[in-house]
């Protein structure tokens, strides 16, 4: 099972740039989690803080009872093993074949004899669906493959927390269709806490237990995904539901006169869309931590918009009545 993490006051700034500030949240252990935020807000920024690879300015960060911010390097170095960082880009060695990218974390951090290590990673290659592309080098492959690979070699230290670094980056829809189901396939599976740091709407709204929104350096919302989805928060509303209308602009944030004009000219925000059904596993079975679908409207009295949880057979008899 995965662990907990909480996020209490984190900020974090280069030089006089302030990235985010008290940004407060609690992952839930074994739970979907996605951050999303416009371009620019740090969401890259908090993985690397999450993992240690950056230090905040302030805050806590607790992981089995053990604040990261205040461990000495050879301790961070031990919590850094309950983790696995899936990058943008795969982040592979070019000259090293796939078997031996994913083998690198064993080889370099266990003991382990080499037939212990081609067992565990041709498991790893088999659960991303990668057995017999063994030889083959990054350059060999498409996108979706390297994302992968370097899924699989996240894996293979066998992680209690996943970190997803925009996972769908330069992907094409089918294949991030594929690599969503991968991921929730693989959450029931090793039962790990995932965090996803993503742009892709469809993603967010499908996908995760848990929403996070990064916006104008702060934390704007992190909660289960119903009550995101459900939300008239105007910054939670634009951004989760993809419009114009809204505080963000090109440049994160409109000024106060461009708000006003929308109000002039009466750009009223369009109806919220109805809340999807969570993806469920390939064979369709419930992840121990996924909730009933409305269950968190109805445990806070919220009335979902028109049309939610609705299956395509049930939502085109209603068009038709």
């Amino acid at each position: 099972m995965g662990v907990e993490i909480q996020v209490e006051g984190l900020t974090k700034s280069f030089g006089r740039q302030v990235i985010w500030q008290d940004v407060s949240l609690t992952l839930p252990a074994g739970e979907i989690s996605v951050m999303l935020g416009p371009s620019g807000t740090g969401k890259s920024v908090f993985l690397k803080t999450l993992v240690g690879l950056l230090k905040p300015d302030r805050g806590s960060i607790m992981i089995d009872g053990r604040d990261l911010t205040q461990l000495r390097e050879a301790d961070l170095y031990e919590v850094r093993k309950l983790f696995g960082v899936l990058f943008q880009d795969g982040a592979l060695f070019g000259s090293m074949s796939l078997y031996d990218n994913i083998a690198f974390p064993l080889r370099e951090h266990t003991k382990k004899s080499e037939k212990e290590v081609k067992a565990i990673v041709m498991e790893k290659m088999d659960m991303v669906g990668l057995l017999g592309s063994e030889s083959k080098l990054p350059g060999e492959i498409s996108g979706g493959m390297r994302k992968r690979a370097g899924l699989a070699r996240a894996l293979v230290l066998d992680p209690e927390i996943i970190l997803f670094d925009e996972p769908d980056s330069g992907l094409d829809p089918v294949r991030t269709a594929y690599l969503n189901q991968l991921i929730v396939d693989l959450n029931a599976a090793i039962k790990a806490t995932f965090l996803i740091v993503t742009h892709d709407v469809n993603t967010a709204r499908t996908i995760p237990d848990n929403i996070g929104l990064l916006y104008h350096r702060h934390l704007a919302m992190f909660g289960p995904r119903e009550m995101l989805l459900s939300s008239e928060e105007p910054v939670v509303r634009q951004f989760l539901n993809a419009q114009r209308q809204g505080p963000i602009g090109m440049a994160e944030e409109k000024d106060a006169d461009e708000l006003a004009q929308e109000e002039k000219d009466g750009y009223g925000l369009p109806p919220l869309p109805p809340i999807p059904f969570q993806l469920e596993t390939s064979d369709g079975k419930k992840r121990p931590t996924q909730r009933e679908p409305g269950a968190w409207c109805r445990d806070n009295n919220v009335t979902p918009p028109h049309g939610s949880f609705e299956s395509a057979s049930t939502a085109t008899v209603a068009a038709a009545q």
